[in-house]
This record gives structure tokens, sequence and C-alpha cells, in this order.
């Protein structure tokens, strides 16, 4: 059964019930305040000249990286300071990840959405902590679940009282290092009223495919994009970066910013080709 669909409000971005597509986007983690402050401004120009909703996503600790080598981002305290910076100087909604109960608090001073990371989707405190902010918490779900799996990781949420809940698809574990996008889960977890998210640079992620880091194949990442576009969802899940090929996480995957906004007039075509979903 389809339950009345739900708006969610993330900052000035309001998501679900038949809103314009909005673009979560920013790059993996963040490297510096520079490289962070250029992406939102790239961002933020593209969505203004496309009349367009943004929420600038970018993580201030990667916890789940493959090596124990790997860049994971200058942690909390600075992450969310560059964060911050974002939102002052450009008026763009931020989310980022948290791994842990206790980084609820301090990020929820400053994150206009917390992101549970799809190992975590499970972690029945961690989700009850983030519902207990009050903020918009977004649950990208596990390689390893099925859609209609989702409805008891929102419920553990919503026990809390907080349903201001968004649920993203970023593929499931199939084979060794390789990820499907089944797209038919876009419209089960659209089923369960609450705003959907399509993360197509994480669904062409090889996981672990480098051996001490995950590979990608961002060739595909428009194609995807457009079907989820074609499937109907409130918004589209892009990392991206000015250089991938120099991106200190999930390059492989990550959109070059600039092609970034001809790909995106597509989306926008094809989302008003196909009309609302709400």
């Amino acid at each position: 059964m389809t339950r009345m669909r739900r708006e969610v409000q993330v900052g000035p971005v309001t998501l679900g019930a038949g809103r314009p597509l909005a673009l979560i986007a920013g790059p993996c983690v963040i490297e510096d305040e520079g490289t962070t402050l250029e992406i939102a401004r790239r961002l933020q120009d593209i969505c203004r000249r496309t009349d367009s909703p943004l929420i600038f996503k970018g993580s201030f600790d990667k916890a789940n990286r493959t090596s124990v080598n790997s860049f994971r981002g200058p942690g909390p305290a600075e992450g969310l300071r560059i964060l911050q910076q974002v939102k002052e100087q450009l008026g763009v909604p931020v989310v980022s990840d948290i791994h842990e109960s206790a980084q609820v608090e301090e990020a929820s001073g400053i994150l206009d959405m917390l992101q549970i990371p799809a190992f975590l989707c499970r972690q029945t405190d961690l989700l009850i902590a983030a519902g207990n902010s009050g903020l918009p918490v977004n649950v990208k779900k596990g390689q390893f679940l099925a859609p209609w799996d989702m409805e008891n990781v929102a419920e553990k949420i919503a026990s809390t009282g907080n349903r201001n809940i968004v649920l993203t698809e970023r593929g499931t574990s199939f084979g060794y290092n390789n990820l499907v996008v089944d797209m038919r889960s876009l419209a089960i977890l659209r089923r369960s009223g609450y705003p959907v998210v399509f993360d197509a640079t994480h669904a062409v992620q090889l996981p672990g495919g480098a051996g001490t880091a995950s590979a990608g194949q961002r060739e595909f990442v428009a194609d995807l994009s457009r079907a989820a576009a074609a499937v109907g969802v409130d918004a589209l899940f892009w990392e991206v970066h000015p250089d991938p090929l120099r991106a200190l996480c999930d390059g492989p995957n990550s959109l070059p910013l600039d092609q970034v906004e001809a790909l995106w007039r597509q989306m926008l075509s094809i989302a008003g080709a196909v009309g609302s979903t709400g």
C-alpha cells in the first residue's frame, strides 16, 4: 500500500510530494576549505541557472574507507567548520555523514540534514540518536538490503517522533566488488511515503575494486540517472569534483564538475516529461 507522500524540509529546500527535482551534490570527502567552496559555488551557479533546489553534500569523515591508509577527511571539528562556511557564505543547506551516536550533537548544530551511511543503516542506536536530533535524516539503503526492508529502518527513526526521513537507493551487492541497481527499488521505496533519492555515483562504485580503494565506472552515471529520473525520484545525488583523477576519495565514480550542468539539464527535462511523482 502506498502511503500519503510526505514533504521534508531541508533548510530552504523542500523534498517530496511532487516538489521540483532537487540536486544533492558535492565531493565525496571534504579535502580543504578552498576546494569545498569552489565546488559549492559552481553547483550553486548551475542550480541558479536552472532554477533548481540544491543541497550541498560533503563528508567530514569517511570512516568506512577500504584501507587504513586511505584519506578520511579533516574530521568533525574542521569539516563542520568548513560546511558552516558553505552555509554562511552561500546560503546553501548542507548534509554530511555521521558514523557514531556521539557525533550527532556536534553535527546537528551545523548540518541541515544528517546522513546515515549504507553500511550503518541498521544500527539502531545511531538511527535513534539521529532521530532525536529533530533534523531530517537521509538513510542510504544498505547494499545488503531489499527495498522493503527500509520500512523497518525508517520506523526506528520514526519511533523518536521524527518523521523527517529521506530514503536513498545506491545499488545492491552483486557478487564481488560490484553493485547493480534494480529500478523497481525506487518505486518500492516511494510506497513508504518518504522522499526518495537516487545516488547515481555510488551506484557505479566497485567497492574495494582497486585493492586498497574502491574503483568505479563513472561512464554509467548518466545512464542510471536518466533511468531514475524517468522512474521518478525527489532528488538525485551526485558526487562531483573539479578533477576526479586527483580526488582523494571516490574519484573513479565522481562526475567532473564541468559535466554537471549539461547532465542536470537532461534530468530536469526527463523529470518534466514524466511529470510529478507526488
